[in-house]
């Protein structure tokens, strides 16, 4: 997903490991993770074997979220592209469907009398054919 040349300019940005404690992850991989996670719009669970572990990504997106590294990448790249003609805009429209669950998808309720709606007015207008 993410090509040597991405890599290359995105490697400096990130922060390196700590001196003290564990080694972190390898950043392309969970940053693979992270990105798979987004293009498909799946739950962190479902992210697949070989991309590592989903605490892992989930945890790094947000520690890096918190210390600015998201937005020192976003401004890096866009500097080293922006004078080049380098960037190609693309627009995503998000449509989104979200489903009611089935208790609310309008039975009547218990203790309510059928009946038309209360809050239904009727217009003067001549009604459709």
């Amino acid at each position: 997903m993410i090509t040597d040349v991405m890599w290359g300019r995105i490697e400096p940005l990130v922060p390196a490991d700590a001196v003290r404690g564990r080694r972190w992850a390898d950043h392309r991989r969970t940053l693979e993770a992270i990105a798979w996670k987004y293009r498909t719009c799946s739950r962190w669970r479902d992210l697949p074997d070989e991309l590592g572990s989903f605490r892992t990504a989930l945890k790094r997106l947000i520690r890096w979220a918190v210390d600015g590294t998201w937005e020192r990448i976003l401004a890096a790249v866009l500097a080293a592209v922006e004078g080049a003609d380098d960037i190609g805009w693309t627009v995503s429209v998000d449509s989104t469907v979200c489903r009611a669950h089935q208790h609310a998808a309008g039975a009547r309720k218990k203790g309510l009398q059928a009946g038309p709606n209360p809050t239904t007015t009727h217009s003067d207008a001549p009604e459709a054919a």
